[in-house]
C-alpha cells in the first residue's frame, strides 16, 4: 500500500537562541515552533508522523505527545544522520516521504499538500520545495542545469561565489520516494566544512544516479522562515499573527489596528466583536459576538459570552456571561465567574467567586472565595477577607443585599438575603433575612483639639 509519511526534525539545541529552553519549543503566537509544523502536518493525510528528538528530547515529547511517533538522534551529526535514525519505523515502508525542520513554523497544510501532489503526479525520486529569497543569505541554495531541472543543492558554507548569487533556495522540505530515500542515505558523506551528513547530499547521489529530481517553488517566502535566533523569532511572530488577525476580520471582527493586537492560535471570537489596540487573547479564549475588548486588556483561557464588554483589565481561566462588564483596571483571577448584566467597574479584584445576575461591583473592591447573589450592591472599597493565615475560607450572600462602602466581611460568613450591611463595618458572624449588620465605633468628637495643633492658626 502507498502511503505518505512525514519525519519532522527536532533534534537541534539552538545555540543561537541564547536560551535553556530548547530551540523547537520557543513560541510563536503562543505554540512551540514544533507543535506548529506538526499542527498543519496533521491536516493532510499521514499514515506515519515521526519526529527526530535529540536535545531536549522528553521535554519535545511531553508537549506532542501521542501525535508522533519518535526516534532518537543522540548525537547532532547533521540532517541526513537524523533522517536515518527513523529507519527502524519507515525503511521498509512503501511511499512518499516529506521531511521538515521543528523550526519552520510558517509552512501551511496547502503547501505541504501541494509538495505532495507534484511529487506524486511527476514520478521523480525527490521533489524539492523551493523558494525566491530577497536575501538568500544562510540559505542552502538549489542549483538548476540550463534545462531548468535540479542539479545539486549546496549549503552556504560551502557555496561557490556564483552559487552564493542564486537566489533560489532550499526551503529544507522534501518529498522523496521513502525506499530510494534510505537507499541513498546509505551513501552520503561527511567531507564538508561542518563535517556532517547533509540530506540535500541525497539529490546529489540521485542526479549522479541519473534519477529525475524535482522541485515544487511555494510563492510565499514567508513560509519559508527558519527560526535560529530571538530576531527571527519576532519575525515569525509577526507573520504569523498577521494571519491570525487576518482570518479573525475576515469572519466578522473588527480590529482597528490589528499591528498592535496579538492573538494566539486557537482563539475562537464571533461576529461584530471590537478588539480594540494592545489587546493580548492567549490560551484557550473563546470570545463570543457583540462583544467589545477595550485597548491594552489581557485576556487569559476565558469564556467571554455575548455582548460583554472589558476595559482595559486582566482576565485569566475565568467566566463572563452576557451583558456583563468589566473595567477599567480590574482582574478576574482564576475560577471567576461573572453572571448575566453583572458591573465591575474600576479596580476590582476577583478570584474563585461567583457572582449572579444584575449585581454591581462598583470599585476599590476584593472579592475572594465567595458566591455573590441577584441584583447585590456591593459599596466602595469593600474587602472579601477569605484567608486567615493558613486556610481559605468562602463567604455566601444572598439575592438584593447591600454592601455599605468600606466594609470588611471576614470568612467564613452568611449573609441571607434582602440584608445591609452598615458602611464601614467588619462584619464576623452571619446575618439573617431582612437584618442591618453595623460593627463600628461610635463617633467622638474632641472640641477644640484643632488649636492644640503645632500648625494651627
Amino acid at each position: 500500500m502507498t502511503t505518505r509519511n512525514t519525519i519532522i526534525l527536532a533534534a537541534g539545541k539552538g545555540t543561537r537562541m541564547k536560551s535553556k529552553l530548547y530551540k523547537v519549543l520557543h513560541q510563536v503566537c503562543g505554540r512551540t515552533m514544533v507543535d506548529c509544523v506538526l499542527t498543519q502536518v496533521e491536516k493532510i493525510h499521514m499514515d506515519n508522523i515521526v519526529t527526530v528528538v535529540g536535545f531536549g528530547a522528553e521535554d519535545v515529547k511531553t508537549q506532542l505527545g501521542d501525535r508522533s511517533q519518535y526516534a532518537l538522534q543522540e548525537k547532532q551529526l547533521g540532517t541526513g544522520d537524523a533522517v536515518k535514525k527513523t529507519a527502524d519505523i519507515l525503511e521498509d515502508v512503501d511511499g512518499s516521504t516529506m521531511v521538515v525542520s521543528g523550526d519552520t513554523p510558517l509552512f501551511t497544510a496547502e503547501t505541504f499538500d501541494h509538495l505532495f501532489t507534484q511529487h506524486e503526479e511527476s514520478g521523480a525520486v525527490a521533489t524539492v520545495l523551493t523558494s525566491k529569497a530577497p536575501n538568500p543569505f544562510g540559505y542552502g541554495r538549489v542549483v538548476r542545469d540550463d534545462k531548468g531541472n535540479v542539479n545539486k543543492i549546496v549549503e552556504q558554507k560551502d557555496a561557490s561565489v556564483a552559487e552564493q548569487n542564486i537566489d533560489e533556495i532550499n526551503t529544507g522540505v522534501y518529498v522523496f520516494d521513502n525506499h530510494e530515500l534510505f537507499e541513498a542515505l546509505k551513501k552520503v558523506k561527511n567531507d564538508n566544512a561542518q563535517g556532517e551528513y547533509y540530506l540535500p547530499d541525497v539529490i546529489g547521489i540521485f542526479k549522479e544516479e541519473g534519477k529525475n529530481v524535482g522541485a515544487y517553488q511555494m510563492k510565499d517566502f514567508d513560509e519559508s522562515m527558519g527560526v535560529n535566533d530571538r530576531i527571527a523569532l519576532s519575525k515569525a511572530n509577526q507573520v504569523m499573527q498577521q494571519r491570525i488577525n487576518e482570518y479573525h476580520m475576515s469572519n466578522g471582527v473588527t480590529m482597528p489596528n490589528p499591528n498592535d493586537t496579538y492573538i494566539d492560535f486557537g482563539v475562537e471570537i464571533g461576529q461584530d466583536t471590537i478588539v480594540e489596540p494592545g489587546v493580548h487573547i492567549s490560551g484557550h479564549t473563546k470570545i463570543g459576538s457583540d462583544c467589545k475588548i477595550g485597548a491594552n486588556s489581557e485576556i487569559r483561557d476565558c469564556i467571554i459570552h455575548d455582548n460583554v464588554t472589558v476595559t482595559s483589565s486582566l482576565l485569566e481561566e475565568s467566566e463572563m456571561m452576557e451583558g456583563s462588564n468589566i473595567g477599567p483596571y480590574s482582574h478576574l483571577r482564576p475560577e471567576a465567574k461573572i453572571g448575566e448584566n453583572v458591573h465591575l467597574g474600576n479596580f476590582v479584584e476577583v478570584k474563585k467567586a461567583q457572582i449572579d445576575e444584575g449585581t454591581k461591583v462598583g470599585h476599590l473592591t476584593y472579592v475572594g472565595n465567595a458566591h455573590l447573589g441577584k441584583n447585590i450592591n456591593v459599596g466602595c472599597g469593600v474587602i472579601f477577607a477569605n484567608y486567615d493565615g493558613k486556610n481559605k475560607h468562602n463567604t455566601e450572600v444572598g439575592d438584593n443585599s447591600f454592601i455599605g462602602s468600606n466594609a470588611n466581611l471576614i470568612a467564613p460568613l452568611h449573609i441571607d438575603d434582602h440584608t445591609f450591611i452598615a458602611a464601614g463595618s467588619t462584619i464576623t458572624d452571619d446575618v439573617k433575612q431582612y437584618d442591618m449588620a453595623i460593627a463600628r465605633q461610635r463617633q467622638t468628637n474632641k472640641t477644640g483639639y484643632f488649636k492644640k495643633l503645632p500648625y494651627a492658626d
